[in-house]
C-alpha cells in the first residue's frame, strides 16, 4: 500500500494481539486452533487468529524479526503483481494454507491446540529464497546461503514432524514452505526460471 508497509501493519497487529493474549487464558482460547471448536461450533475464524498469538516473548519475536525482514521485499513483489492488498492476501491465506493438514489430521482430538504466525513467515521466508537464493542469512549466528538454509530446513522439518518428539509444529512448517512456492509460481510462472538460473550462478550475498 503507498505510504504504508502493509509488513509493519501485519507486525504491529499480531504484536498488540499477542501481547494482549499473554496471561489471558480466555483470550488465547478464543483464537488459537482448537480443532473441536471448529467441528462443533463451527468456529472457522479460528484457522486465521491463531497467527495472531503465541505461546512467549521469544516466539513472538523471532517471527517477527523474520516476518520484518523478509517481508519488506516480498511485500515489494507480490503488491506490484496483485495490487496494494496483494501481500497481505498471501500472508493471510498462508496461514490458513499451513494449518490446513495439521486441523485435518486432529479434527477429533481436543487436547490439540496449536498457535503462532510460523506458518506463515516460512511461507514468506521460501517466497524469498525463490528471488534471492544466494542471500547469506544468519541461522543462530551461524550465517549461511538461503538455499542451503532451505534445504537444511525441509529437512529438519521432515525428521522432526515424523519423529514428533516435541510440541511444535512442524507440519504447518512445510505446508507454508510448500504454499510459499507454490503461490509465487502461480503468480509469476518466469520466478522458476529466474530461481534456477541464480541457482547456477551462485552469488554468495547477492
Amino acid at each position: 500500500m503507498e505510504g504504508i508497509s502493509t509488513t509493519l501493519v501485519l507486525i504491529g497487529v499480531t504484536c498488540l494481539v499477542s501481547l494482549s493474549a499473554f496471561g489471558n487464558p480466555k483470550l488465547i482460547g478464543r483464537l488459537v486452533l482448537w480443532p473441536p471448536a471448529i467441528a462443533r461450533n463451527g468456529e472457522y475464524w479460528r484457522l486465521l487468529t491463531y497467527g495472531f498469538v503465541h505461546a512467549g516473548g521469544m516466539h513472538l519475536l523471532f517471527n517477527m524479526i523474520t516476518l520484518y525482514f523478509f517481508g519488506r521485499l516480498m511485500e515489494n513483489f507480490i503488491d506490484a503483481h496483485l495490487g496494494d492488498w496483494g501481500f497481505v492476501f498471501f500472508y493471510l491465506s498462508a496461514l490458513v494454507v499451513a494449518i490446513l493438514p495439521s486441523w485435518l489430521r486432529h479434527r477429533d482430538d481436543a487436547k490439540y491446540m496449536s498457535l503462532g504466525a510460523s506458518g506463515a513467515v516460512t511461507a514468506v521466508l521460501f517466497a524469498f529464497i525463490l528471488l534471492r537464493p544466494w542471500s547469506m542469512i544468519v541461522v543462530f549466528v551461524l550465517p549461511m546461503p538461503a538455499i542451503v538454509f532451505a534445504v537444511a530446513y525441509l529437512g529438519y522439518t521432515l525428521w522432526m514432524d515424523y519423529r514428533k518428539a516435541d510440541h511444535i509444529n512442524h507440519g504447518a512448517h512445510l505446508a507454508g514452505a510448500i504454499y510459499g512456492v507454490l503461490f509465487m509460481l502461480l503468480l509469476d510462472p518466469r520466478v522458476l526460471a529466474y530461481f534456477l538460473h541464480e541457482l547456477a550462478h551462485p552469488r554468495l550475498g547477492s
